[in-house]
Formats: structure tokens, C-alpha cells, sequence
């Protein structure tokens, strides 16, 4: 009676494990892992010495994939030296949106980077992103420009994580600082939106200034394509649209400074 049992239960767990296998949530990422790194290499080898950069920001794909193509193939026939995603690369983060979009940004003709949305901690998102992209903070140098990269998605944490990472921050500051006279900060989520931590929006901006020759920043989240000054001081944020309104960004960079103009798609 035993053996008939086991039997059962094994011919039972045998017929589940096609659904164990397809759990949307599942963290077992087929195909390309640990991407940003791969990328950051290629952009710093290729682009150390380069005077003039040019780099597509991109934002925001979610389930809008037919877009997402459209919005790739746009950017392959511009001169592009490579592309920033600024999060939000699924809708709720489950493994195959992550899939979806991953395949989509392979198609670049570009190196690529991609940061962490607020949807992309939904489930176990966050834990799929950091396997196929690597950690949530994360910086690259090219032309002699920094561009940080960091994570502002609090409310994802109920506040209860360093979010942004001051001492992340802090370190990113002074790294390299014999390779970059310039810093572009990149985010997902702006100061004083819904999912910053609006607690620390004051020490977010006193922190930026510690960065040599910033810039601007850049950000997503909010589906729009914006100009801002949110701290009234001069230092320009740009919001970067989503897929869906069939729009971006191009940043050409230059020893003397940097033009910007949206491109449709």
C-alpha cells in the first residue's frame, strides 16, 4: 500500500512540475544575465577619450512592447553612441515582462544600461532585475563624464531602506575622480514625486553638489516629457516619456557642454 503511495505522489509532483516551471514570478531568468556590467564594460573601452558623446534616453517600456520595438528601431538609425533606460522595463514585474523587454533592448545596435523602475519591484521583480541587470546603483564613465545611476524607488521599501543610498552617493563622489571632470545623475523616480522619498528631497539636492561638474538629471516615472527645475536653482531635470507616447530623448555631450533634443518616433 506504501509503494502505491509513493507512486501516486510521485506521478502527482511530476504532472505539477510544468506550472512550478511557468510561475510568473519565478527568479529563474533564462538567457542574458548580469547586463549592465556587460555593457558598462563595452561603453568605458570604447568611449574613454571620445570629446563628443551622444546617448538616447529611453523610459517607462511596461507592456508596451510594439512601441518598445518601434522606439528601438528608431534609435538604430540614429548616430548613437549608447542608450540609458531609465526603469520601469515591465508592468508588473513578473519574469516574462522581463524577458519581453530584455529581448526587445538586445535588438539596440548600441551598448545599453538599464535602471530599476518602481513596477519593476513588483513580486519578486526586484530580485529578476538585479540577476538580469546586476545591483540598483550602479555608475559608468565615458568622454569623461560620470553618469551615476541610482535608485529612488522608496515607497517600494516603505521608506524603510537608505533610499536614495547617501553613502553610495558619498563613495561615487570621489571614485574615479582622476577619470571624470563632469556627472550626469539618472533615476527613475524624481524628487517630489510618489515614490521618492520626499523626506530627504533638501539632502538629495545639498548631495548632488558634491559632484564634480554636474550636469543635469535625468529621470522617468512620469510619462512625460519635461524640463524642470524642481529645486529652482538652476540645475535642470529632464523627464523622459514613456514608450507608449512614442518619444525620447538624444543628448549630444561636448567638452563645451551638452545639447538636447526630443526625437518622435
Amino acid at each position: 500500500m506504501k509503494k502505491y503511495i509513493l507512486l501516486a505522489a510521485t506521478v502527482l509532483l511530476m504532472s505539477c512540475s510544468g506550472a512550478f516551471d511557468i510561475h510568473p514570478y519565478d527568479v529563474n531568468v533564462k538567457g542574458e544575465t548580469g547586463i549592465n556590467a556587460k555593457q558598462m564594460a563595452i561603453i568605458e573601452k570604447q568611449f574613454a577619450n571620445k570629446d563628443t558623446l551622444r546617448v538616447a534616453f529611453i523610459s517607462d517600456t511596461h507592456l508596451w512592447l510594439s512601441d518598445a520595438k518601434d522606439q528601438v528601431a528608431d534609435v538604430n538609425k540614429r548616430n548613437v553612441d549608447f542608450v540609458v533606460h531609465c526603469g520601469d522595463l515591465t508592468d508588473t514585474g513578473t519574469n516574462n515582462e522581463f524577458k519581453w523587454s530584455r529581448d526587445i533592448l538586445m535588438d539596440l545596435k548600441f551598448p545599453f544600461v538599464a535602471l530599476v523602475g518602481n513596477h519593476d519591484f513588483l513580486g519578486t521583480g526586484d530580485q529578476t532585475y538585479e540577476v538580469m541587470y546586476g545591483d540598483m546603483n550602479f555608475s559608468f564613465i565615458a568622454g569623461r563624464v560620470k553618469f551615476l545611476c541610482i535608485n529612488t524607488n522608496a515607497t517600494e521599501y516603505d521608506y524603510l531602506a537608505a533610499i536614495p543610498d547617501f553613502d553610495y552617493m558619498e563613495e561615487e563622489m570621489v571614485k574615479d575622480s582622476d577619470r571624470f571632470d563632469r556627472t550626469i545623475i539618472v533615476m527613475h523616480a524624481p524628487p517630489y514625486s510618489d515614490q521618492f522619498n520626499n523626506n530627504v528631497c533638501k539632502a538629495f539636492r545639498r548631495y548632488l553638489d558634491f559632484f564634480p561638474g554636474l550636469m543635469c538629471c535625468v529621470y522617468g516615472h512620469n510619462h512625460n516629457d519635461t524640463v524642470t527645475e524642481f529645486y529652482d536653482d538652476g540645475l535642470i531635470f529632464y523627464g523622459i516619456d514613456s514608450a507608449q507616447h512614442r518619444n525620447y530623448r538624444l543628448f549630444t555631450i561636448t567638452p563645451d557642454g551638452y545639447d538636447v533634443e526630443q526625437i518622435f518616433f
